[in-house]
């Protein structure tokens, strides 16, 4: 766990802009900038780029998938520049609940994993390179992007640990809760057997 270095008033100001960052609905703002219509009315629902991708544009979805990670990262290197590492983590959490709870949309966000990776990059790359791997083998394997999702963030905190940066490892087992939290329905589908798998038409 970092060190507390700064006052409560300094991380309270990084946990304000963590999530005010965080809760900017990219995927919102692309899909009615490009004339996908109202992300809200198509496919699940959902703010991130696994839905955008349902429009069926291709680019929207990477622009999501960037803009929503690059939130997460861009916040943790600016509160770790200005502040320090204690500032970096709490905005980093700060902007991992903004995207799943933004205020601009009713609190009522996405599931989280773009910013998460974008999160874990930013604080310790090597760890973020290993959730990503894990990420890819398992949807490559397995064709499920939410399982895939799921034990890339369980295994977040056990990279951490491996790869000596055990300071980000209550990060990572809160993140990882949270990410498990905003899954639960595909969790359950997962268990049933009817979760859609990567590729296959809905």
């Amino acid at each position: 766990m970092s060190t507390i270095e700064n006052t409560a008033i300094v991380l309270t100001l990084w946990a304000t802009i963590g999530y005010l960052l965080g809760s900017v609905p990219f995927g919102v703002i692309l899909a009615r900038v490009m004339g996908l219509g109202n992300l809200r009315e198509i496919g699940s629902g959902n703010i991130g780029a696994t839905n955008v991708l349902r429009t069926g544009n291709k680019k929207a979805a990477v622009l999501t998938l960037l803009f929503d990670a690059g939130k997460g990262a861009v916040v943790v290197l600016l509160a770790r520049a200005l502040a320090g590492e204690d500032a970096a983590q709490i905005a980093a959490l700060a902007a991992f609940i903004g995207h799943c709870f933004p205020i601009w949309l009713g609190f009522r966000g996405g599931k989280g994993v773009a910013t998460y990776i974008g999160i874990v990059l930013a604080l310790a790359w090597p760890v973020g390179l290993a959730v990503c791997a894990t990420w890819l083998v398992v949807a490559a394997v397995l064709r499920y992007s939410s399982l895939a999702a799921l034990l890339a963030a369980g295994m977040g905190p056990v990279w951490a640990s491996l790869l000596g940066y055990g300071n980000i490892f209550f990060l990572g087992v809160t993140l990882a809760l949270l990410i498990y939290l905003r899954h639960w329905g595909n969790i359950q589908r997962l268990r049933a057997g009817s979760e859609t798998k990567i590729g296959a038409k809905s």
